[in-house]
């Protein structure tokens, strides 16, 4: 039988089931006169009646019983299915990948979504470590993590942290033997741990803004490095003057291990946000990850 004629079969349980092409009617949610003539081709295809119509009430004649026998069961359990999936739909779970940052990871994203692991037991979440602009698309990642201003325009972004600022720091070891920095151009005559892009495979220029100047500085120093912790390290071991965000470097800075400098050349910028495409349906799981990393200013 064709896959069309599902809809028969499925018309003919009800309607033997209910007893009534009235109530089958009501249930199913056509008409009386669409059952009737469902029923009158299926009858006409298998060339056997199925149900004895009186003017009260509808019964199944013997072979209509073994065909209500044979396949109500398996309406019942497709039925089932069905709901189960919707629950599941409903229901966060699978698995959300993401990729940021190594910073972001520890400071947001695992304290923000902690509670989610634990109040949804069936989700898993994937994080992909990596400082290059992934295609979160060509990649397969439901999102990715970046600053705002590094992110297309195509994709929806959702603020997960406050603005930033960047921060020129040094140790005070360092700076006990080489004079501060006043202004962006000095940095020239320092040694500076610089950053290769992911992406370009260039080293960053480092850049700064006062008072609507602008400036780009290219410095120079011993070390290159491709992530941001072990520029901190350097750093904090006093080999050189390096340029991060300053949510890399700030609890040093609060402890006195790294100094500050040019503060009033870093000016703010959007900070952390989760982007992921426009077209994407979320998936509750995703959707409670989103909620639980949107970021909002507290009172």
């Amino acid at each position: 039988m064709a896959r069309g004629n599902l809809n028969d079969l499925l018309y003919f349980v009800t309607i033997a089931r209910e007893g009534s092409f009235t109530r089958a009617a009501a249930q199913l949610g056509v008409t009386q006169s669409a059952l009737s003539q469902a029923i009158r081709g299926l009858e006409a295809r298998l060339q056997i009646r199925l149900l004895t119509r009186t003017t009260r009430s509808v019964s199944p004649t013997a072979a209509g019983e073994r065909l209500l026998n044979a396949i109500g069961h398996r309406f019942d359990e497709i039925a089932s299915e069905l709901d189960a999936l919707t629950e599941l739909r409903d229901k966060p779970s699978g698995t959300v990948r993401i990729t940021c940052g190594d910073n972001v990871l520890h400071t947001i994203l695992l304290p923000r979504l902690a509670p989610v692991l634990r109040e949804c037991p069936d989700v898993t979440l994937e994080f992909d470590v990596n400082y290059g602009l992934r295609d979160i698309v060509a990649d397969r990642f439901d999102a990715g993590v970046r600053l705002g201003s590094t992110i297309d325009k195509d994709m929806i972004a959702i603020p997960i942290g406050p603005p930033l600022r960047m921060a020129v720091v040094a140790s005070p070891a360092y700076l006990a033997q080489h004079p501060a920095p006043r202004t962006p151009h000095d940095l020239t005559a320092h040694s500076c741990i610089n950053q290769r892009m992911p992406t370009s495979g260039g080293l960053y220029v480092w850049d700064f803004e006062r008072k609507g100047r602008k400036l780009n500085v290219r410095v120079d120093g011993q070390l290159i490095f491709n992530t941001a912790q072990p520029q901190v390290d350097a750093a904090l071991a006093g080999l050189g003057v390096t340029l991060l965000p300053e949510d890399e470097v700030m609890a040093h800075v609060e402890a006195g291990r790294l100094v500050r400098l040019l503060e009033d050349w870093c000016p703010a910028f959007a900070g952390y946000h989760l982007y992921y495409p426009s077209r994407r349906q979320p998936s509750p799981a995703f959707a409670r990850v989103v909620d639980a990393l949107r970021f909002s200013e507290k009172p």
